[in-house]
Order: structure tokens, then sequence, then C-alpha cells
């Protein structure tokens, strides 16, 4: 079966085709008009859409009482169980003329369709045994709901009696009503019971599939709802991008909605040089994008989303990525509305090498690894006095700080570890733009490799990078010696001396801190250290 709705957008209607057996994700921040575009296609066909609110109630009750599948079914579609009732009450009777705010209470008519139905097979089946008949029992709902449950959840098993629901881990004896199920498991038994119930050939709509279900089996329930429901097609409106990006579908981005104007989609394409998640979360920026070094639960992006509080910041990884990222980015032509940039962690580079990158939109850290920046003076003593301390201690401890830390910078098994690491950078990022796929044969990929590694002298990188350090211990250069010197320990050491706190704490603490208006003058210190970034 072919489904058509139209979605009115600033350019005019965008025109939707959908089939039985497929899927299609709108992905969209909150406030983008998610919930409305919900409630636009249910209006578009009310007889053959049924939609799943993402305000819904999981109160899950095995008792209620038992109706005929018939109204069940009624009051599950329309949201009354009346023989009369008819798809022009849906509006009344089950979003109380609130379409878009209204709580979905519905269990109840998902337990009742399921009991009816269970009641109607297994009388159809005893009758069928007292006739003499040999054919194969139907499978009913439950039962095919028990089995996705078990392939989902295998740790708990449903008991599903003639009038009631229990639960029991999986290998236990004692049981419990399923009314004390957890509520992702609720979310799960409701979201199975609503999909397995529904008419035939319905589109259904599932506002926020992601509530409630962890996301380690969130791909694997719609793939097992999916698969049940062949004749269905599905339209799912989340902002989860990982969800998104599992499934095997149309997406579109929502990038906003004006109720004038109507809603700002477009399509995910599939040559972003990104991966879905990726190109879906850049579509829907609002904000110009800024590529950083480290993952989504490091310090970096609790930093740097502080400090570029107008900006969507994506972690990429490494320094390379990022430099990929920003240069696949500015070349796509159907990401090109969005601007970027990038940064990256200083790692000893040249000046040359800086300016470079500046010309492809990388701006470059004052520091080795950002966890230095709280080493630089003006940052430390903005802890400090965030932390409250009088004038003469945060004197005492920067003066502490300092002393401890070139203590450590001095030790020569130190330096050599630094120097070391420097030299396998400065190898690694030789190598990596080392470009062969042009040579035709072994001899021009010597010739090409020789010509582009003869200048790569490791005993002189090391000599530079050894005088570096010296020059800043003997300097007492400290803001010099955080671009080379990169160890961890130093990080420890300012979270011990600067707030009396573990490392650990240290980073909960800053982390917190970076995300409040509590300390404004933390906060403007680091960005004075940052570099200036420029998007394009």
């Amino acid at each position: 079966m072919i489904y058509n709705f139209e979605v009115p957008t600033p350019n005019g209607q965008h025109d939707f085709t959908i089939s039985s057996g497929s899927s299609l994700i709108f992905v969209g921040a909150n406030g983008g008009g998610k919930t409305r575009l919900a409630v636009h296609i249910e209006r578009s066909n009310l007889e053959n859409v049924h939609r799943i609110s993402a305000h819904r109630s999981l109160a899950l009750d095995p008792a209620a009482p038992k109706i005929s599948g018939h109204l069940a079914r009624k009051g599950l579609k329309y949201g009354y169980p009346g023989e009369d009732v008819v798809v022009g009450h849906k509006n009344v009777h089950r979003w109380k003329n609130k379409l878009a705010t209204h709580l979905l209470h519905d269990f109840d008519f998902v337990i009742q369709g399921l009991f009816a139905e269970q009641s109607k097979i297994a009388l159809n089946t005893h009758n069928a045994a007292h006739s003499g008949s040999n054919d194969t029992p139907q499978k009913t709902k439950f039962q095919i709901l028990i089995s996705a449950w078990q392939r989902l959840l295998p740790h708990r098993e449903l008991i599903v009696m003639g009038d009631d629901v229990n639960v029991r881990s999986s290998g236990a004896a004692d049981q419990y009503s399923a009314s004390d199920m957890s509520d992702g498991e609720r979310a799960i038994f409701y979201l199975i019971g609503q999909t397995l119930l529904a008419d035939e050939h319905t589109l259904l709509i599932i506002d926020e599939p992601e509530l409630h279900v962890h996301r380690s089996i969130m791909s694997k329930l719609w793939d097992e709802l999916e698969a049940a429901r062949p004749d269905c097609a599905f339209v799912f409106i989340t902002h989860d991008l990982e969800f998104a990006a599992s499934r095997l579908a149309e997406k579109f981005v929502i990038r906003d909605y004006a109720p004038n104007d109507g809603w700002t989609i477009e399509a995910v394409p599939e040559d972003t040089g990104f991966d879905e998640e990726v190109a879906t979360l850049i579509l829907g920026s609002r904000k110009p994008i800024l590529f950083v070094e480290g993952a989504d639960t490091s310090l970096d992006i609790a930093i740097y989303r502080c400090c570029f509080p107008n900006t969507t910041v994506i972690a990429r990884g490494s320094c390379q990525d990022v430099i990929h990222s920003v240069a696949t980015m500015r070349k796509n032509a159907s990401l090109t509305r969005v601007t970027c940039a990038g940064i990256i962690d200083a790692d000893s580079r040249s000046d040359e090498e800086v300016d470079f990158l500046a010309q492809i939109g990388i701006s470059v850290l004052p520091v080795s690894e950002i966890e230095n920046l709280i080493l630089i003076p003006s940052v430390s003593r903005a802890i400090l006095i965030a932390e409250n301390y009088g004038l003469d201690e945060v004197e005492r401890r920067l003066t502490t700080l300092k002393d401890l830390v070139f203590a450590q910078l001095e030790k020569q098994s130190d330096i050599e570890n630094v120097v070391l690491r420097h030299c396998r950078r400065q190898i690694d990022s030789v190598l990596k733009k080392l470009d062969l796929s042009a040579t035709a044969n072994v001899a021009e990929m010597q010739t090409a490799y020789d010509k582009r590694t003869i200048g790569l002298d490791v005993g002189q990188i090391a000599e530079g990078a050894s005088s570096l350090i010296a020059k800043g211990i003997n300097e007492k250069d400290l803001e010099g010696l955080l671009r080379i010197y990169d160890n961890k320990r130093l990080f420890a050491l300012a979270a011990r001396h600067l707030t009396d706190r573990s490392l650990r704490e240290f980073e909960s603490w800053l982390t917190r801190t970076l995300g409040s208006d509590k300390a404004p003058e933390l906060k403007q210190a680091i960005r004075e250290k940052l570099p200036e970034i420029i998007f394009r």
C-alpha cells in the first residue's frame, strides 16, 4: 500500500510517499516542531494513520476490565470504546482537542485488545480440537509479543495467563505483577502491543521512539516490530541521531518550524563524506559547526562548548579527523549552507604549519594539549578565585604549583619521554601526508617515498625539542613549555594544588563550573587563551 502526505514548507508543499514495509525518519532538535509535524501527518489521513504520541502514559494495569476485541480496537484507534465512534471523533476522544500536548492514556486498550484476541483464539482452538481438527493453532498476539520480548529482554520472563500478566527474573521462581515493571520494560511492552494491534495497512507514526528504551536494544526493538508488521509503514520522529543512523530508511532533518511558513526540511544525502549521524547533526544545526579533538564525554567538549556557546561542537577524535572533517564539509555542496571551522592541539607544530592550517580553517591551541590550559597562570588564578581563596592564598598556591610543575619538568626521564612523543608526532605527521596513490610501480613509489622522507632527520627533531624544553626551564617560561610538554601528571598536580581535589573530582568540578554561570572570570580566562576561530 502507498501512503502520501504533504508538508508545507517556506518553498511550497513537500510531497512525501512511503509504502508498506518501509520507513521514513524525521530528525529534529527540541522545539523544532517535531510533534506538530506528527500531528500534521496524522490529520492528513485520520483513517489509515495511527499516531503514538511522545506524551504517553505507561501505567500498565493487567487487571483492566475485559471488553470485546472490537471495542478495544475502537478505543485504541479513536480513544473511546463505543460502537458508534468513528474517525471524526478521534480529535475529541483520543486527543481531547489537544492534539500536540495531550497525555495519551491508552495502555488499558492495549491490554484489553491483547486479552480479547487471546480469548477468541483460545476458544477457536478449543472448539477445533473438540471437532477433531489437526490444524496448527494460530499464534496469539500475546505469544508474538512474548517471543519478541524474550529476544530483547532475556533476563525477564513474561507469564501471560487468562486474565493477568506477571513477570519473573529468568530462572527465578518468584513472580510479580507486570504493573511493577520498570519504565523501560513497560515502554517495550506498550510499543510492541500498539504495533501488533494496529489495523492492517496502517501508517504508524511514532513520536520519540527512544523514550525509556535503552540504546542497546532500541534498534533491535524496531527491527522486531517492522518485521512483525510488513503490511504497515513506519514514520519515526526523533531527536536521537544514533537511532536515526541505525535504521534503513529515508531520512530528513527538520531544521526549523514557523506556524505561518511550515517546516524547513532537508533530506539527509548519502554522499556527504560523514557517517549519517554526523551528517544529520550538521544539517540540523542552526549554528556554525566547530570540529574539535576528543570524544563527546571528554573535558575538551565541556571547555569548547563553554567558550564557543554559539556553535555546535562536534568531537571527531584525532587532529587528522578534525582536519579531514573541515575539508570534507567545505567541499560538500549539500552542506555548504552551514559554516564550519576546526581547532586542534598544538602538538609542537611549527609556525609554518600553524599558518598553513589557519588557511584551511583549522586553529591551533597555544598548548600541547587542552588540559595544559589549566596550568597557564591566568587560568589557574581564575580557578583559585572561583574557589573563594583570599589574595594571599591565591598567590601562595600559584607559586607552589609553578615550583612543582618546574620540578616535574626538570626530571630527565620525563624530558626524554616528551622528546620521544614529540618525535613520534612529527614522523607521524610526515607519513600521514605522504600520498603514493599516483605512483604507477614500485620504483616510482620508492622514489616518491624517499623524496618525501629524506629530510626527516629524527636526531635533529629530537635536538630541537630538547633545546625548546631547556630554554623554557632556564627562562622559567611556563607557557612556552606548555606548548611542547604533554604530560597528564601536570593536570593532576593542578587538580590537587588548585582545588584540593583528586583528578576525577577536579574534572567533574571543572565541567560543572564551566556549564554554569558561577565563574564568569574562569570562562573569560580560558577564552582569552584560545585562538580566534573563523567560520566559513
